[in-house]
């Protein structure tokens, strides 16, 4: 365990001396995140001109929602498209070869490797639309919220991850998985307003099919004290399943691969 968290850090530093090569990249990427994330809320404040209720959500509801979506696309930039599109250069290129024969899991190496810090510009403008969303509404987390929040938030991000490990693992069959990538974004958009706006099919497609409501709308009842706990139960089995799933995957694809050296 020690020396997975010394190689985290080793990759941290690492990642984040070669972001500092190009600055006003980096700069410049850090803004568009933060100009994105306020077309976001710009879009649902003109929305909510026009109506009191989505779904069932109030304005300074919904923004807790879009903040849970903005640092979920944070960790996206930061953490996981990064790593998916070096694990699919590896696996067109033939040079995964160099991950296998290291002495470190290769799921851990090919998820943590590489780390895109502007991303974390979307992070923190999520955490203070989040913020803003609790503070308008006039939230007040007990202990009981909090934990179920945290449990939820951390079910989300787990349920993140492994989606975008079983889309990394994926391209070892197909090597070109772009079109992938994309349906996943577009899929994905539906997460900024709350899963109870869609109806019918599509609502329980975005439950329990591709679980976008356990993303962002589950943590955001816990923030607000709306949340069933027989849902917190479901989320968190969700997370769990979809962790084993993609990890199944993963070692699957392993198995797959055909080397430079093959």
């Amino acid at each position: 365990m020690t020396r997975y968290i010394r190689l985290l850090g080793t990759f941290l530093r690492a990642s984040l001396l070669a972001e500092l090569e190009y600055r006003a990249n980096f700069v410049s990427q850090s803004l568009l995140g933060v100009l994105w994330a306020g077309i976001s809320v710009a879009s649902a404040t003109v929305f909510y001109t026009q109506t009191d209720l989505v779904g069932g959500w109030r304005y300074e509801q919904t923004l807790i929602v879009i903040g849970l979506f903005v640092v979920s696309q944070g960790v996206i930039q930061f953490l996981l498209y990064p790593n998916l599109s070096q694990v699919v250069s590896m696996v067109r290129e033939g040079t995964m070869d160099f991950v296998l024969v290291k002495p470190v899991d290769s799921q851990f190496l090919c998820s943590l490797r590489y780390m895109r810090y502007s991303g974390l510009s979307d992070l923190l403008t999520g955490v203070i639309i989040v913020g803003a969303g609790l503070t308008l509404s006039g939230a007040r987390l007990d202990l009981l919220a909090g934990l179920m929040f945290i449990a939820s938030l951390a079910a989300a991000l787990a349920i993140l991850y492994s989606i975008w490990l079983a889309m990394s693992a994926l391209s070892f069959w197909f090597v070109q998985i772009d079109n992938l990538a994309e349906l996943f974004n577009s899929a994905f958009d539906t997460a900024r307003v709350p899963v109870t706006a869609y109806q019918g099919a599509l609502r329980f497609a975005l439950t329990f099919v591709v679980p976008i409501a356990f993303i962002t709308t589950v943590p955001a009842q816990a923030a607000l004290d709306m949340l069933d706990r027989s849902m917190l139960v479901v989320g968190l089995g969700i997370a769990v399943g979809a962790l084993l799933s993609s990890r199944w995957l993963w070692l699957r694809a392993l198995r797959n691969y055909s080397s430079a050296s093959s």
